[in-house]
């Protein structure tokens, strides 16, 4: 997830730029990061955009979520693709 910056009036301003994930390409450079401090040897990236796609590799499988909005581009690039939460968390 990305600290999201409001201007002083509540207006939305934009991501971090300072976070890994808020540039293009970063997550797959925060999961290696985790993955080499906490020594996991498998790791699945969860998302529903496109920039959560790019996480594999080193993420060994992406499922992609359209729960909220079904993007083609997610569903073309993921593993297994889900629209209900309950049901990936039954079988994760």
């Amino acid at each position: 997830a990305n600290t999201l910056l409001f201007n002083d009036d509540g207006t939305y301003r934009g991501f971090d730029p300072t976070e890994p994930t808020s540039a293009d390409m970063g997550k797959p450079k925060a999961l290696t990061a985790i993955q080499s401090k906490m020594g996991y040897e498998t790791m699945i990236m969860v998302g529903d955009g496109a920039t959560d796609a790019q996480a594999k590799p080193p993420a060994a499988a992406f499922i992609g979520f359209g729960g909220v909005v079904e993007r083609a581009a997610v569903k073309a690039k993921a593993d297994w693709f889900v629209t209900d939460f309950v049901e990936m968390t039954r079988i994760v």
